[in-house]
């Protein structure tokens, strides 16, 4: 057939780019000059005091570093790596010579955030990211034949790229998935849980895990049924207390949806695994700082550094918890709940 002959391809129709609605758009979806890196948009979004999406602001890094001390040569642990802003802070300071090694369990974020610093030139021999949680720090090293660490950060809290995705399930506000997992290839969703769950297991979870007041009276409301999505078990919380008023019923909701992400990923089992190895992962004179975002993991990092202190495992601990400043506070709200701890270890 003669190039003339040739059938011509039909053109291919212009396809145009949605329009980014408003000033301020509501779907996690349509936020795409945020999750495209628009740097103006960007910067409109952190001077308004909130978070861009898909991203997370780290929280209380000045004191973080102050405390941690890191020095050229060091080798660090960024036990949660998250977005990875402890993490470039740390590594900008244990370079020449050091090493950091970043863990996280959340198999959709962590390889976002390797490739992220990746590209601001922090390569292979400086930089390693293990897909584990906190728990897993010993076997981590041992794998490295690592003897221990000069510094470990441990930042409890859940990443705002978790919260802000409606399809995780984290949210309160967006409607989504009733999953919660920090990992979704492991476990059951909270929906299964919440299924499964017999009123008095429930209201022990309840009270445990979100020092929750009306327990006995949520349980039987909640367990053994069937919530499909995020605002289903939100709307149900708020219908089991109907005398509340709009902020205590928030405040129900945001702990109940915190009691049963805690139970979902075991997080308090991890965090005491965590807690129990964290003197022999550290080397002597080796420093370590780690965020609570509420009173049970703060309750169990308090008694843990202070046992670890008498039995003289560790020099020097906080004497008192930290808090983010009222500057931090101003421009990024979500860091009101946090609170740091910190030890150095004895030589």
């Amino acid at each position: 057939m003669s190039e003339e002959n040739l059938p011509v391809p039909a053109p291919v129709p212009h396809k145009r780019r949605k329009r980014y609605s408003g000033k301020n758009p509501r779907r996690f979806e349509d936020k795409y000059k945020e999750h495209g890196q628009d740097a103006a948009t960007i910067a409109k979004v952190i001077e308004s005091g909130k978070t861009p999406a898909g991203t997370h602001r780290p929280i209380m890094v000045a004191e973080i570093l102050q405390i941690l001390a890191p020095k050229p040569g060091e080798l660090a642990v960024d036990c949660t790596l998250g977005y990875g802003g402890h993490a470039q802070e740390i590594l900008a300071r244990i370079l020449p010579g050091g090493k950091l090694l970043g863990l996280d369990q959340d198999p959709v974020e962590l390889p976002k955030t390797e490739a992220r610093l990746r590209e601001l030139g922090f390569g292979p021999d400086v930089f390693t990211a293990h897909r584990s949680n906190f728990a897993g720090l010993p076997q981590i090293l041992a794998a490295q034949n690592i003897s221990g660490a000069d510094l470990i950060l441990a930042d409890l809290g859940v990443s705002s790229m978790q919260i802000d995705d409606p399809s995780r399930g984290f949210s309160v506000k967006l409607d989504g998935p009733l999953d919660m997992r920090m990992n979704p290839q492991r476990s059951q969703p909270a929906s299964a849980l919440l299924q499964k769950t017999r009123p008095a297991a429930l209201a022990e979870i309840l009270v445990d895990f979100a020092d929750e007041p009306n327990a006995a009276t949520l349980a039987p409301a909640l367990a053994g049924k069937q919530f499909a999505t995020t605002l289903e078990l939100a709307a149900a919380i708020r219908a089991a207390q109907p005398r509340l008023g709009k902020g205590e019923s928030d405040q129900a909701v945001r702990r109940v949806f915190q009691a049963l992400r805690i139970a979902v990923n075991d997080e308090f089992s991890a965090l005491d695994m965590f807690l129990r190895n964290l003197p022999s992962c550290l080397k002597p004179g080796g420093r370590v700082t780690i965020l609570t975002f509420h009173s049970g993991e703060d309750r169990r990092v308090k008694r843990a550094l202070a046992s670890g202190y008498r039995d003289g495992f560790f020099a020097e601990i906080a004497g008192e918890v930290l808090r983010p400043t009222p500057e931090e506070l101003r421009a990024n709200p979500r860091s009101a709940s946090a609170k740091l701890r910190w030890a150095r270890r004895a030589e």
